[in-house]
């Protein structure tokens, strides 16, 4: 088995074990925006102390960040942030293979973005995965015990406004390392995760002190979960990471929907929840487009 397979699995299995954690803590006593707080402030150390680690081995000095740098982290950071609250906030509404499966439709979201932002044109195939992708977001819209025809809902608001963050973190977390000049793809994703989850720490704990000051200390009463949860969350980026500097992005992003699968197990297994046929036939669906979107 190639590498790149080993590292997109392990990258799937850690995110699946990172959210499941933030349901975990979300379901006590820290809030969303509180649960978000906890997995940057226990990942950015791990961040940090990987990146001093992999700097000195290869014995490459910090590089030079230009303002441009600086101006797509922040987009970067900020998206994520917003986009994990919306999906933790989302697990209170929906079981949670249906709250990943909405988060997913980052996919679909990059991709309309880049067509209205950069004029990105879509293949007839293209436009296809899209349908298929907008047929599984439908399926998936109404929670079982929602009125006949009910199509929004807060639940489907916060998935899709997911899915439009994440794209944005997506694009500004790639623009930030590109403006890295250095030829190791390492080097680069690692001092941008370094520098843009320290930021989100930081962010996330003014904020707090300013609007919620109850659920800093709730973090740290929290922090024997936090650690897992800043672990598994510096241990799945360093992954996706790797297996994106061995294999094109759009294989990556292809095998990474087993995470939906992952998902589906614990939100039955662990959860112990129950899914309806027809949030599973959305989930099929939704997949479906996804993959044939990252294919296309």
């Amino acid at each position: 088995m190639e590498f790149w397979v080993i590292a997109t699995l392990l990258a799937a299995t850690f995110q699946t074990g990172r959210f499941m954690l933030h349901k975990v803590l979300s379901l006590g006593a820290l809030s969303p925006a509180g649960s978000t707080f906890a997995r940057f402030a226990y990942a950015a150390p791990i961040a940090v102390v990987m990146t001093i680690g992999y700097l000195t081995l290869t014995g490459v000095g910090f590089p030079d960040l230009t303002p441009t740098f600086w101006v797509y982290a922040v987009w970067g950071g900020v998206g994520q942030a917003l986009a994990t609250s919306c999906v933790v906030a989302l697990f209170s509404l929906r079981n949670f293979a249906v709250g990943l499966t909405l988060m997913k439709t980052e996919t679909i979201m990059t991709a309309l973005v880049g067509m209205v932002v950069l004029g990105e044109v879509l293949s007839g195939w293209g436009w296809g995965a899209l349908l298929v992708g907008v047929v599984g977001v439908i399926l998936l819209s109404k929670p079982p015990k929602s009125p006949s025809g009910s199509f929004l809902n807060k639940g489907l608001a916060l998935g899709l406004a997911s899915g439009v963050l994440f794209s944005f973190s997506s694009v500004g977390y790639r623009g930030a390392s590109l403006e890295i000049a250095h030829a190791d793809p390492l080097v680069r994703a690692s001092v941008t995760l370094a520098v843009v989850v320290t930021g989100q720490a930081l962010g996330m704990a003014l904020w707090l002190a300013w609007r919620d000051r109850a659920q800093l200390g709730a973090a740290w009463t929290a922090r024997r979960t936090g650690v897992w949860l800043g672990l598994s969350s510096a241990a799945g980026s360093l992954m996706w990471f790797t297996a994106f500097t061995l294999q094109t992005a759009a294989f990556v992003k292809a095998l990474g929907q087993i995470e939906l699968i992952l998902s589906l197990a614990a939100s039955v297994l662990f959860f112990k929840e129950s899914i309806t046929r027809r949030e599973l036939a959305g989930i099929a669906v939704l997949t479906l487009g996804i993959v044939l979107l990252v294919l296309a």
